[in-house]
């Protein structure tokens, strides 16, 4: 390819990683806030946050893009721009897959450490933060690292706006080349590449995690 060319296809991994950071930062918020209020002591808080969590899980990511992008505009009279568009829908729907994650991980610590909390007369804030959280938090990660990686896959869903990320952009540089197999080739390693590197640093906060776990005191021990 010609540097021209390659300079389109950098430009979408930069829209790429843009989307990916923004709609995993997205994602998080949104998980944790499902997660968390899931395990809520209230029944109506973990109704709302169930029934929000099916909706955006039950729903096709593609299909929410068109929704917030073709449909929320004619009906609230504005417009977002594709990449806050696309940021939303990721984030909404990655984020609702990650509140199962966060449910799960809080629900697996052992019961004795939440009793514990109580016993030392901490809030159930204080034992979410100082108690749940740090104990949940490394045995989310490798949850949290696969679905980072399908989050990578899902930003390509973006191009249907006519978004420049890393899928438009190779599109238009096999229409100019009129070449699909070598130009996709180089795209499939490109993706490899960036999911290759997220799934080591991924590794390497859990380890760190988990040593930093290992090294401070359970709350039940407190």
């Amino acid at each position: 390819m010609t540097s021209g060319l390659w300079e389109i296809v950098l430009r979408g991994v930069w829209v790429t990683i843009q989307l990916l950071v923004f709609s995993a930062l997205l994602g998080v918020v949104v998980a944790f806030v499902l997660g968390i209020s899931r395990t809520h002591r209230l029944w109506f808080v973990r109704f709302l946050s169930g029934a929000c969590t099916e909706v955006f899980r039950g729903t096709s990511a593609l299909v929410m893009i068109f929704w917030v992008y073709f449909v929320l505009p004619p009906a609230f009279g504005w417009q977002l721009v594709p990449m806050w568009a696309g940021t939303l829908a990721l984030g909404l729907t990655y984020g609702a897959y990650g509140s199962e994650i966060v449910r799960g991980a809080l629900n697996s610590v052992d019961p004795a450490q939440r009793e514990g909390g109580i016993a030392l007369g901490f809030t159930p804030w204080q034992r979410m933060r100082l108690i749940l959280l740090p104990q949940a938090v490394p045995e989310m990660i490798p949850s949290f690292s696969n679905l980072l990686i399908e989050l990578l896959k899902g930003t390509a869903l973006v191009s249907v706006m006519g978004m420049g990320d890393l899928a438009f952009s190779a599109n238009l540089v096999r229409l100019a080349l009129q070449q699909s197999a070598e130009i996709y080739t180089y795209i499939l390693l490109i993706y490899f590449v960036i999911a290759f590197l997220l799934t080591r640093v991924m590794r390497g906060l859990e380890k760190q995690l988990k040593q930093q776990l290992a090294g401070r005191p359970t709350g039940g021990a407190a």
